[in-house]
């Protein structure tokens, strides 16, 4: 895909997020937003998998580590052509498959399923190694909140990621700035990330804006060129990026739209999807 093409799928992303959450009247939309052009690229130009195919043994993995953020993974998903859109109206439904935190069990897609932070990294580690030991060419990649990364397990397995030299791993952090008690850096902060990254043997790769798919991309096509050690991809974001009121708040972590807030959110995305038909 070209990137106005990813935008406009990104923008569709952002509508499934709002739509669910709004639906569910429960869920996390700002990290889902300040992910959703991550979510994005992943499964519509980076990673090799096939919706009609979700269990192809060689297909590449992804482990959503902020499992809380399922709502923008789910979008992605639905978009790719995993289940229907519709499906995102049922989230955190009684029967529904698209519940609060991914289950592998029921969603088509899922490669594991999260929802304790600090987790997730662990499993992508441990598909990895997985791969190298049975010299399998598919990648894994991870997606950690920055909030997350406060947990101690986190690092374990990046000690262990680095110690095996994994360079099939692309651990990517969403840095936008926020968790659910306020700012990141104020609750306990894990600057700097890169540093830290570095120091369990990863090749870091900052990225300014990680709304930007010209920069995504460039980062991901530098990970693909690097051999002998995992990769880190911290991407700086805007945490509700896209709906005007959810921008840079912390409030709106864990909270639901109403309706009217609602109404406002898929005009801000309308406005969006004009503007790039325009282009």
């Amino acid at each position: 895909m070209n990137k106005l093409e990813l935008q406009k799928v990104a923008n569709e992303v952002r509508k499934g997020i709002i739509t669910g959450v709004h639906a569910a009247k429960a869920g996390h939309p700002g990290g889902s937003l300040s992910a959703a052009d991550l979510f994005t690229y992943l499964y519509f130009e980076e990673m090799n998998v096939d919706p009609k195919n979700p269990q192809d043994p060689d297909r590449d993995r992804f482990v959503l580590s902020k499992g809380h953020t399922a709502p923008g993974l789910y979008a992605a998903l639905a978009n790719k052509g995993y289940f229907p859109v519709e499906d995102l109206l049922t989230l955190r439904h009684i029967g529904s498959h698209l519940q609060g935190h991914p289950c592998m069990q029921h969603t088509p897609g899922l490669d594991m399923s999260s929802g304790s932070l600090g987790q997730g990294i662990s499993a992508a580690v441990g598909m990895a190694l997985s791969a190298k030991l049975r010299e399998k060419s598919y990648r894994v990649y991870t997606l950690l909140g920055d909030g997350e990364i406060q947990e101690g397990q986190v690092w374990e397995a990046a000690m262990f990621a680095g110690a095996r030299h994994l360079d099939n791993l692309v651990v990517i952090v969403d840095n936008n700035g926020l968790q659910i008690d306020g700012k990141v850096e104020d609750v306990c902060s894990p600057y700097p990330i890169d540093k830290k990254f570095e120091a369990f043997n990863f090749h870091v790769i900052n990225v300014a804006d990680g709304n930007d798919f010209d920069l995504l991309d460039a980062a991901f096509k530098e990970a693909r060129e690097v051999k002998g050690m995992p990769v880190a991809i911290i991407m700086k974001t805007v945490k509700g990026k896209g709906v005007s009121f959810m921008e840079n708040q912390a409030s709106w972590h864990g909270t639901a739209p109403n309706d009217e807030q609602y109404a406002v959110a898929m005009e801000d995305l309308k406005k969006v999807e004009e503007a790039l038909c325009q282009k």
